[in-house]
């Protein structure tokens, strides 16, 4: 068998089962887990409560329709609708107005919601006897409250008053104009005679429902995510909570606790020099919480006490998440090629910032890419074109040795000698764009910009599959074009392996996003023109030795 043509169809090969593999993975159904006990202490010398009453979340065999409803306050800004409960003063839904909902183009996206199908919360709360949590009725003002032109910010209070014990406690939620950030702060007031110890904890609670409209073709993490500068970024998988494998570092000086999503992420945000407990947990019914506890101090006779913690819920912008808490742009996640997938996507911003366009700058870039590869390429096509003109011998000898497949193997490794040919040198093009292009798949997939990213004509996103197929049929062409250039392997039965895998990788790409078939197809396309060129220029190079 022709080691070259092998070589390929093993990479080729690889490079599909690596695909297939994404594909076919997806999250396993989520069982349902007994409520996990609470997070514990944050210390020996200082112990804050347990969690088991107070956030424990909802009551057992909770469903969002259950979450109890009060009054609400709809707050609109520039950029997202909310709506707050006066139950608990938790966030129950929060539209993105800028993008759109995957399944219905007239609706705005929900990144949290209260409805039969899902349930997506911010909730907060006090520890403590006689303190307000994320299940204590606060007087709000309900209404529509708007940002209005001029204004920065917009600030919606929530009061508790406890008669009896002579604590007032007001929650405030306070939203920035041009920001997807919104601080949440209590104020404490004591008018008793006793001091009061006051822990708090920041949560969210959701349901383990991979988000509406996420292609099942890849997979993609849905689930909880901390980061502390100790251990780093550390995924918690719901299927991992089911099972109690709560692997994660639950103590910490700095760091953040957040729920991650395809291009979105929501996430607490406390700020770093104060001990904090991080805890992640399935509380039955498909539902898990993940949130911190922070300890913040004693609450003095006649004193007030004052603290906030900002909450971030919105696109995976990277330069946002940079700037908003050191590791949250790890959020992002471009898999085990980010060494490469990074400066591929930090390119991409470069030539988006000057055409304007990001299937533009997806062709721009492919083409500096074949143009930085060029040299290699070159002598592989060189390679190719020679192996092209053994094709000839190659056939007579596998006549000549048809009984005897050693001599016959022996026979050609002696004329790849004789004509000096590397019989791998043609492969060098594929190994090498494997790793570019796995790695361009993850900042194609995972890079919130291409999120309903036009390009021209009928391709309206290019983090979407080809609506149309046009891109993966062209593809298909330009592969059966490659393969028509490429040396005829003298195996019968490996040439029709090799022409029907273009067919097999063309209805394999229908489902990938269309800004990386687009950059396939450009990549083709210049690889057919090079390869051509170099293959004319060998062959007429030989015609001329042949007439001396």
């Amino acid at each position: 068998m022709d080691i070259q043509r092998l070589v390929l169809f093993v990479v080729f090969s690889f490079s599909l089962l690596m695909l297939w593999e994404s594909w076919q993975k997806q999250e396993a159904p989520q069982s349902i887990a007994a409520p996990v006990a609470a997070p514990g202490n944050l210390n020996a010398d200082a112990p804050v409560p347990t969690l088991a009453s107070s956030v424990n979340s909802v009551a057992p065999n909770n469903s969002a329709s259950q979450l109890p409803v009060a009054a609400q306050a709809v707050v609109t800004t520039d950029l997202v609708r909310v709506i707050i409960d006066a139950n608990g003063g938790d966030l129950r839904s929060m539209a993105l107005l800028h993008y759109q909902d995957p399944l219905d183009k007239n609706k705005p996206l929900y990144i949290f919601e209260q409805s039969a199908n899902h349930t997506f919360v911010a909730q907060t709360g006090l520890i403590g006897t006689g303190l307000p949590n994320h299940k204590t009725l606060f007087t709000l003002a309900s209404g529509n409250y708007q940002l209005m032109p001029g204004q920065d910010k917009i600030v919606i209070p929530l009061v508790w008053v406890n008669e009896q014990t002579g604590l007032k406690v007001t929650k405030l939620y306070t939203f920035y104009r041009d920001s997807y950030k919104i601080d949440v702060a209590y104020q404490i007031s004591n008018s008793s005679a006793n001091t009061i110890p006051v822990d708090a904890y920041f949560q969210l609670l959701r349901d383990g429902k991979t988000p509406e409209g996420e292609s099942k073709v890849v997979h993609t993490f849905t689930g909880p995510a901390l980061y502390t500068e100790a251990n780093k970024f550390t995924k918690i998988e719901f299927k991992k909570l089911d099972k109690g494998e709560q692997n994660y570092p639950k103590f910490s000086n700095d760091g953040w606790i957040g729920i991650v999503q395809h291009h979105f992420v929501s996430v607490w945000l406390p700020k770093n020099g104060g001990k904090r407990e991080f805890y992640a947990k399935a509380i039955g019914n498909n539902q898990y919480s993940a949130g911190v506890i922070l300890p913040e101090g004693k609450l003095l006779p006649g004193a007030t006490l004052t603290f906030d913690v900002p909450m971030y819920v919105g696109p995976q912008i990277q330069k946002t998440l940079t700037a908003l808490a050191p590791g949250l742009d790890y959020v992002v996640d471009y898999g085990w090629l980010t060494p490469i997938a990074a400066p591929i996507f930090w390119s991409l911003q470069k030539i988006h910032g000057i055409v304007g366009n990001w299937g533009w700058a997806i062709v721009i870039l492919t083409i500096l890419i074949k143009l930085m590869f060029f040299p290699l390429s070159a002598k592989s096509y060189q390679s190719m074109a020679q192996m092209r003109g053994l094709a000839p011998k190659l056939q007579k000898l596998k006549e000549l040795h048809s009984d005897d497949r050693q001599k016959l193997h022996q026979s050609m490794m002696d004329l790849y000698k004789t004509e000096k040919v590397n019989p791998l040198g043609g492969c060098l093009p594929v190994v090498v764009q494997i790793p570019v292009f796995i790695a361009l798949y993850w900042a194609l997939l995972g890079s919130v910009e291409m999120r309903q990213a036009p390009f021209i004509g009928w391709i309206h996103d290019l983090s979407a599959p080809d609506p149309l197929y046009i891109l993966p049929i062209i593809m298909g062409l330009t592969m059966i074009l490659q393969t028509r250039l490429n040396p005829t392997p003298p195996d019968p039965m490996q040439a029709k392996v090799m022409m029907v895998m273009p067919v097999a990788f063309s209805i394999f790409f229908f489902f990938f996003p269309a800004g990386l078939v687009l950059y396939w197809v450009v990549n083709n396309i210049l690889s057919i023109s090079q390869q051509w060129v170099i293959t004319r220029r060998y062959e007429a190079s030989q015609a001329a030795r042949a007439k001396r």
